[in-house]
């Protein structure tokens, strides 16, 4: 399978963020006022529209490229940015290709990443704005102060956003245990799990550009991100109306919901497959247990699973016998003290924390 146009954009964006060596060339290109075409690669469909300049295969050096840019001509690297291939070249695309740029230097960029799929950057001589092209895609680079402050502010909203992540999932622990869930509480918690991710996608594509920079950034992106995708994925496997039907498929409907789709309650019910009519919303489900397995110390998911298929749900889970859970395959007297005790301290906690 072919990569998606966001896997290669990705991709190219962390060859340019700062700390990479094209990074430190664009910058020198920049504050030796001069303008440059960085086509980053070589492949048969870029080869046509090379016309003149000189070819070479010199070591890749920010130095170098910096050098070579006071020609004014473009200079192609190859395609992991080791080797400078060309030098001064006059790129010809095809000038019936659409452009909605109005400069020389970013129509010629434009219309060369669109004929031959390769990602070409476009420095400004007169703005000194980074331009990074990719088919039909354009990415101006920004400042990484301004990155910097963009991304805190984001990283501010995650952390405001994972507390209510964590009450909701909380409060839903407790209503497990007491077997007083209703849809609607499942249904907020993986709301508010998808709008976590949401955020983080963001701050993780100020985290790929800023590079060295955003060390810290990324650091407490982390942390905060932690257990938020098992947190999604367990909910849905507790209560996906039937578990024929494919998890992958349920989470990527999730991906696929915009903005409005996801505050409609209704909308993630469907997607776990519930037909909603109604006051349905309210009517009592019951949890298959995998989401507090989960919580008990050192348990793997393939005794987790095995215990899920056994008992069908975390209230018969929760009244087994020592007995009872040492019948599972691999999970033996031990074990089964460890998940009895496990599952009473998470009972526990949770009671507690609800309602104290």
């Amino acid at each position: 399978m072919s990569p998606t146009v966001d896997e290669r954009l990705r991709a190219v964006l962390h060859r340019l963020a700062p700390g990479t060596a094209l990074r430190e060339g664009i910058d020198r290109v920049i504050k030796a006022g001069k303008g440059a075409i960085i086509v980053l690669g070589a492949s048969e469909s870029v080869q046509p529209l090379l016309s003149g300049g000189f070819k070479m295969e010199t070591k890749f050096t920010a130095q170098r490229l910096s050098e070579l840019a006071k020609m004014d001509g473009a200079i192609v690297v190859d395609d992991d940015v080791e080797y400078i291939l060309h030098a001064n070249v006059h790129l010809v695309p095809d000038p019936s290709i659409a452009t909605s740029e109005t400069g020389t230097r970013h129509r010629t960029a434009e219309r060369t990443a669109k004929q031959t799929g390769v990602p070409v950057v476009s420095v400004s001589e007169s703005m000194q704005i980074v331009s990074l092209y990719l088919d039909d895609h354009k990415h101006v680079f920004e400042e990484p102060s301004s990155l910097l402050f963009r991304g805190n502010q984001a990283l501010s909203t995650l952390e405001k956003y994972r507390v209510r992540l964590d009450e909701v999932s909380a409060s839903l622990s407790a209503l497990e245990i007491e077997n007083v869930v209703t849809l609607r509480d499942v249904l907020v918690v993986l709301q508010r799990a998808e709008m976590v991710r949401r955020i983080s996608d963001e701050i993780g594509a100020y985290v790929l550009e800023l590079g060295t920079d955003g060390r810290l950034l990324q650091l407490q992106h982390n942390e905060l991100m932690a257990r938020v995708d098992d947190e999604r994925r367990l909910v849905v496997r507790d209560y996906i109306v039937d578990r024929r039907y494919k998890l992958d498929k349920a989470l990527a409907g999730l991906d696929d919901l915009d903005a409005q789709e996801l505050l409609d309650l209704s909308i993630l019910g469907e997607l776990l497959g519930y037909d909603l009519n109604g006051d349905e919303m309210d009517h009592a489900v019951a949890p298959r247990g995998y989401r507090l397995l989960s919580r008990v110390p050192r348990l793997p998911e393939s005794i987790v699973d095995k215990l899920v298929l056994r008992f069908k749900s975390l209230q018969r889970l929760m009244e087994a016998s020592l007995d009872d859970l040492d019948e599972v395959e691999g999970v033996g007297a031990t074990r089964a003290r460890a998940i009895k005790e496990g599952l009473a301290r998470l009972a526990e906690s949770s009671i507690l924390e609800r309602y104290a």
